[in-house]
């Protein structure tokens, strides 16, 4: 198995994802994340694991479609992204919401 540069692994990861859905996905221990295209299973494992301290179960990926966007009479294309929900142990978790 390939050694893995802490840095590197930190940068595969670029925001966690809130929306309703992925909200009720936190009462399953399960957490989404945007993560960049090129990036397998194995390595986003890995940078979850180190970044937050906990043991990944599982790994699902999935890449986003290209969703055009209109605004006025000008027409785009919102950004590519690949998604990952990572399953936790039952006894681990995430703080996406610290107490200040």
């Amino acid at each position: 198995m390939q050694k893995h540069n802490k840095y590197h692994l930190l940068d595969l990861l670029n925001k966690p994802i809130l929306t309703d859905k992925t909200t009720r996905l936190l009462e399953e221990n399960q957490y989404s994340f945007t993560v960049k295209q090129g990036t397998n299973k194995s390595e986003i494992k890995h940078a979850i694991e180190q970044a937050f301290n906990v043991k990944v179960i599982k790994v699902n990926t999935s890449k986003q479609p290209i969703k055009k966007r209109t605004v006025g009479k000008f027409t785009g294309r919102k950004p590519l992204y690949k998604k990952a929900i990572v399953t936790l142990r039952p006894q681990d978790k995430i703080i996406l919401f610290p107490d200040n």
